[in-house]
């Protein structure tokens, strides 16, 4: 006995191929990298490098991706845009921003914002949804990771409310640092001095 066909038309035959019309998530990504590039012309070198990797590997944002993996930090401000929140990095031992693995998530504005909020306790954060900064760099080897990239995304993350954090397991200490004093600090690591050049070009 025969049912009756829909309104919508018949049910594909199981043997026909199933043909997945969701836009590719990289597609955000990508245009996202190419605006940076058209307004930051000193990282478009790293733009074109980040638009290879991102196009190259459909799982960019999976950590398990084992030569690395795009991960979204927060270039997080005070209230007065005069300073910038840094964690002490428990792994590698350096003053930097916040941040942290997408885990499959392909909003790296939203990662940021995520980690932000995290690492820090803090709430009433807002993120600016244009990349801030790219920067690949190394990660060494751990007690049960390899070796890796992580292709790192940055963002704007701005304090409207209490800026008191809370120290999370990631850190060692967490410390608002004026930011001015950040250009030309000879110890912090070269992506954070650009970054505060950046920022203090924008004051």
């Amino acid at each position: 006995m025969g049912g009756r066909q829909g309104a919508a038309g018949p049910l594909p035959s199981l043997s026909e191929p199933f043909l997945d019309t969701r836009p590719d998530p990289r597609e955000a990504l990508l245009a996202a990298v190419r605006s940076h590039a058209a307004s930051r012309p000193d990282q478009a070198d790293a733009a074109g490098r980040f638009a290879d990797f991102i196009s190259a590997n459909p799982d960019c944002c999976e950590r398990s991706l084992p030569e690395g993996h795009l991960t979204g930090s927060a270039w997080l401000v005070s209230r007065d845009g005069l300073r910038v929140l840094l964690t002490h990095h428990r792994k590698l031992g350096k003053w930097l921003q916040l941040g942290g693995h997408a885990d499959g998530d392909h909003d790296l504005a939203r990662v940021a914002l995520r980690e932000a909020e995290e690492e820090s306790g803090l709430r009433d954060l807002e993120v600016e949804p244009a990349i801030f900064d790219l920067d690949c760099h190394w990660i060494p080897p751990g007690k049960s990771d390899p070796g890796h990239y992580h292709w790192d995304m940055r963002y704007v993350v701005r304090a409207s409310g209490d800026e008191t954090f809370t120290v999370s397991d990631e850190s060692h200490a967490l410390a608002w640092r004026e930011i001015a004093e950040l250009v030309d600090e000879p110890d912090l690591d070269e992506s954070v001095r650009r970054m505060a050049a950046q920022w203090m070009q924008r004051l």
